[in-house]
């Protein structure tokens, strides 16, 4: 596998301060897309043993929330295969980081659609979060968190699994209070001082 850049000390791609390891490769090719440079499976630098030890290095620290996987597209079977062992790794070693995803592909498309490959079900059990879906430029959306189109979604992935369909992600206080069970409903009843 191949990637385009890493960013550290990222604060655009999930919650909290994070490494970013932008993937080359995308056979998606959404028009608007804001990173064309990273379709190119060969674009970037060699995803190797040490770019790996650094950016394990670089979630160490207790300010680090986690890893956030980008493109280019992560979930192309190619990346996956380079992304899984790795992914494997940051939980066993950093089992409190989290980990996000932007994938193009819809969390229908992931979970046993057509699209399904090998490794897709073990990488997406080790994912926290997942911003599913293409970007679409006509549903463009300045306003939204996470995702740059109103049709993309952003889910909480062991949450989804446990149910057996889609459970948006939130990091609201009273959400996290609550706790996963049971929870359906994109409204949130008002805190209790």
């Amino acid at each position: 596998m191949r990637y385009a850049e890493i960013k550290h000390c990222d604060i655009a791609n999930g919650t909290g301060v994070r490494t970013s390891l932008f993937v080359s490769g995308c056979r998606r090719k959404c028009p608007g897309c804001f990173n064309l440079v990273a379709w190119d499976f060969g674009y970037g630098y060699d995803f190797t043993p040490e770019v790996e030890d650094e950016i394990i290095d670089s979630l160490r620290p207790s300010y680090i929330a986690g890893l956030s996987l980008l493109g280019g597209e992560p979930m192309e079977p190619e990346n996956q295969a380079a992304l899984l062992p790795f992914v494997r790794r940051v939980k066993e070693e950093l089992p409190e980081k989290d980990v996000w995803v932007f994938s193009g592909f819809t969390w229908e498309e992931l979970v046993g659609g057509p699209g399904e490959t090998g490794d897709t079900p073990e990488l997406l059990s080790l994912v926290d979060v997942l911003v599913d879906g293409p970007y679409v430029d006509e549903l463009r959306d300045i306003t939204l968190r996470f995702h740059g189109s109103s049709n993309q979604r952003v889910i909480d992935v062991p949450a989804s699994l446990a149910a057996g369909e889609v459970v948006s992600w939130s990091d609201d206080p009273v959400f996290a209070k609550r706790g996963m069970e049971g929870w359906v409903s994109s409204t949130v009843e008002p805190a209790i001082a």
